[in-house]
Parts: structure tokens; sequence; C-alpha cells
């Protein structure tokens, strides 16, 4: 059965996206939070679990051994050929990879001088190419730990410049809502390459560390918007630090949407395009890490960091104050919006029987510096004079 979208479904849609585009948005993005913490919660554990059964597949960079690469010159390489050429050499259960453009790349425990050369002779004789055209890398043990070790140490003082740079330019629950979004990222980023089996390579680290700074970028963004917007607390009636919030997210909804959109354009095009289309699997370690951390990060940035940021600011006496005033204003579990007209907030309540927050239009309220249309400009003058 073909389900087809009515005229009226249609144009709220296209009245949403419109809305989005103008910056006229009024998602409920903190009364949700529970709905974003068990998506992200799901996506820790699926991740931790994959890491935890399957592990990662490490490069050579990381666990040690020897690798060669090569191209067959007859073209049409295969893994079965590959391990044939191998039987009877110290490499034959080596690791073959098949990439783009008829390359191969084998992979196996370190090895000595003698036995390198006896793997390489049988790949050459493969080839039907020159030994000394088959590229040779081989790490020991010992150099894989250390730079597993460094990569370890050098996010560890990532996470302590972000902290500190966070404290001074925000203040630290700010700083500590960045980080936890951060370690969020990371998490679920490991997890999908111990699901799909992709190679962990120096690349790797590098795009892991390169799109953790645009997590980082797009949660500064928001926050800064919050922290603006935080003077205006307290000036109409029923606001909360959880509705001030709403509205600064709404404010830069569409900044945030654009600047990951944009981000992730050639990063899916080195997916998509030149590791899934063009064959060239070099570049799938490097596009995959960042696809997963700008999609995972710009998520992140809304519906991780900023709710905790809200939860850790109401435990302040102020704002748990503004929390139980607008509590007894709105209803229970009710956020004041910013989608009613000027001089007024719309306030949210939430619905006990369906559990559905909807606008409840009965409940508006006045603010109090809004000026009284029915009366005229001479008669605002001739009160000013009236107090003189």
């Amino acid at each position: 059965m073909t389900t087809v979208i009515t005229s009226p479904k249609r144009r709220e849609l296209f009245s949403t996206l419109k809305d989005i585009y103008h910056e006229r948005t009024n998602f409920n993005f903190i009364g949700r939070s529970r709905l974003w913490f068990m998506v992200s919660g799901l996506l820790v554990a699926v991740s931790v679990g994959a890491l935890l059964i399957s592990g990662l597949n490490l490069g050579v960079d990381f666990k040690g051994g020897t690798q060669w690469e090569f191209t067959v010159s007859s073209g049409n390489a295969s893994s079965s050929q590959v391990s044939d050429a191998l039987k009877g050499t110290p490499a034959a259960d080596a690791r073959i990879l098949i990439l783009g453009n008829d390359g191969v790349r084998v992979q196996s425990a370190e090895l000595n001088g003698a036995d390198r050369d006896a793997v390489t002779a049988a790949l050459a004789k493969y080839s039907k190419s020159a030994a000394n055209s088959i590229s040779l890398v081989s790490v020991g043990p010992t150099w894989g730990e250390q730079v597993s070790r460094k990569a370890l140490i050098a996010l560890l003082f990532m996470f302590i410049l972000i902290l500190v740079y966070l404290t001074f330019r925000f203040e630290w629950k700010m700083a500590l809502a960045a980080i936890i979004a951060v370690v969020h990222d990371i998490i679920v980023t490991v997890g999908v390459y111990a699901i799909t089996g992709f190679e962990v390579t120096p690349a790797t680290v590098v795009a892991v560390l390169t799109i953790l700074g645009f997590s980082l970028y797009d949660t500064v963004v928001v926050f800064d918007k919050i922290k603006e917007n935080q003077s205006t607390l307290g000036r109409e009636k029923g606001d909360s630090y959880a509705a001030m919030t709403n509205r600064s997210m709404n404010q830069v909804l569409m900044r945030s949407l654009s600047t990951s959109i944009i981000a992730l354009l050639p990063v899916i095009s080195l997916l998509v395009v030149g590791s899934g289309i063009l064959g060239a699997v070099t570049l799938r370690d490097f596009s995959l890490a960042l696809f997963v951390g700008l999609f995972i990060g710009a998520y992140s940035s809304i519906f991780v960091a900023t709710p905790i940021l809200v939860i850790l600011k109401e435990r302040e006496p102020k704002f748990r104050a503004l929390k139980e005033r607008a509590v007894s204003i709105t209803g229970r579990g009710g956020f004041a919006t910013a989608g009613a007209p000027s001089g007024q907030v719309m306030v949210m309540k939430e619905n006990p029987v369906a559990g559905e927050v909807v606008e409840d239009e009965s409940r508006l309220e006045p603010n109090s510096s809004q000026k009284d249309p029915t009366i005229t400009p001479r008669g605002r003058q001739a009160r000013r004079g009236k107090r003189r």
C-alpha cells in the first residue's frame, strides 16, 4: 500500500523548511532531552559493545608488523591468487587487502630481513614486476606501542587545553558539557570502526582530531548564543534557563545546519565517489572517520552538550528558582518558548494523557513592559506631564 502525502502535509513540510531557512523555528529541544539521552545512550552502548567484542583493526603503525604494497601489472588482482602466491613463505597467513586500481596490500607479523626478502620475491613473481617496485614497511611492536601511547597523550592534552580555554571563554559548566559531548563523539566514531572492521591508521587519527575540532566549533556557536541571551532571563513571566536555551538553539539552528552540510559535502564525495566508485580504498579510512565525526558532532552539539548544560545550570539557586516559577505558571514540564507574539510568552505544556507537547494559547502571559495600544501618543505625553 502506497502512502501519498496529502496537500496539507506537504504544505506543513514546506512551511517547516521555510521557517528553518528564515530562522523562525520554535522546536522544543530541551523539552525532549530524555529522548536525546536515550538515543545517545543506545549509540554509546552499541559502540562500547562492539569495541569489547570485535575490537579495533589496528594498522601496522599501531600494532607493529611488516606490510607490502604493490600493483598487479596484468590487472584483476584477487585475494585468493595472492594467498596462493604466498604459500610456502613466512607470510602464508598474512592479511590481504585489495586496493583500487589493481593495488594489493599484504600485512603480516614482523619478519626478519631474509624472510622479508623471500616474501617480496614471491609477490614480485606474482605481480610480474621488479622486487624494488614493491613498497615495504616494517614496524616493530615497541614502536607501535609508542605511537599508540603518544596518540593517547596528545588526546589527553587536547582535552585539558579545551577545558581551560572554554572555562576562560565561557564557564566551567559549559566546558564540562562540551568535553562530555566530545567524548560521546569519540566513542561513537570508534564504535563505527569496530563494527565495520575498517583499518585504523594514522590518517584515521588525524581525521578524528579534525572532526573533534569541528564538533567543538559547533558547540561553541550554540554556547555563545546562550551566553548572549542569558542577560534576557527574568524579563518575561514564565521564562526559565531551559526556555532561554530553546530560543538560543532555534536562533542558531540554520547556521549549525549550514556549516554541517557544507562540511559534509566534500567528505561524502571522498567516501562515495573516491572510495566507492573510483576504488581509492586508501581514502576510505580518512573519509569514513570524517563523515561519522562530522555527522555525530553536529548531533552532539545540539542534543548532548546543550541539554547537559541546562541540567548543570538549573542546579544553581537563581536558575532553579526561575524553573520553579516557570513550572508554577506553565504547568508541570512546561516550557516558555519564543513562538509567541512580541511582548508575550507562549506557554508549552505537556499533555498528561498522550505525553505530547502542545501549545496553550489561552495562557499567554502579557509582558508588563508592553505598551497599551488604546493609549494615543498624545495621551502618553499627557500622563508624563502629570507625573512631572
